[in-house]
């Protein structure tokens, strides 16, 4: 097993790590919308949507994998009056289609509107 550390996402807030490499998969951790440089949090669930994008995709690269090998994703959503709104945004990145679960919760950490994790093929 290898623990996936990159400055291209965000670090954990917690007692996990970005992401693993382990049984030929690469496995993320949730990835909430927080650009990595700043710290920041874009408002809107379409920006919120396209920044867990791009940090499922840096920690994928980081694991030696992209988009296009991802089999599994969770998403989470604050609402899912949102659902439509992430979709399309979500569909520009994993356009494989992989399997995904979708839930709304009751609430997210940082208050965010979305995280997502994903399981790709090395």
């Amino acid at each position: 097993m290898k623990v996936i550390e990159t400055k291209n996402a965000p670090g954990a807030i917690g007692p996990y790590s970005q992401g693993y490499v382990a049984g030929g998969f690469v496995y993320t951790s949730g990835q909430i919308p927080v650009e990595p440089a700043t710290g920041a949090i874009p408002e809107g669930i379409a920006a919120q949507a396209e920044q867990s994008c791009k940090n499922v995709g840096a920690v994928l690269k980081a694991g030696g994998a992209g988009f296009e090998k991802v089999v599994k994703t969770t998403c989470f959503l604050a609402d899912m009056a949102d659902f439509a709104a992430f979709n399309e945004v979500y569909a520009r990145y994993f356009v494989s289609k992989p399997a995904r679960s979708c839930v709304a919760v009751r609430e997210l950490p940082k208050g965010v509107l979305c995280e997502i994790e994903a399981i790709a093929e090395l």
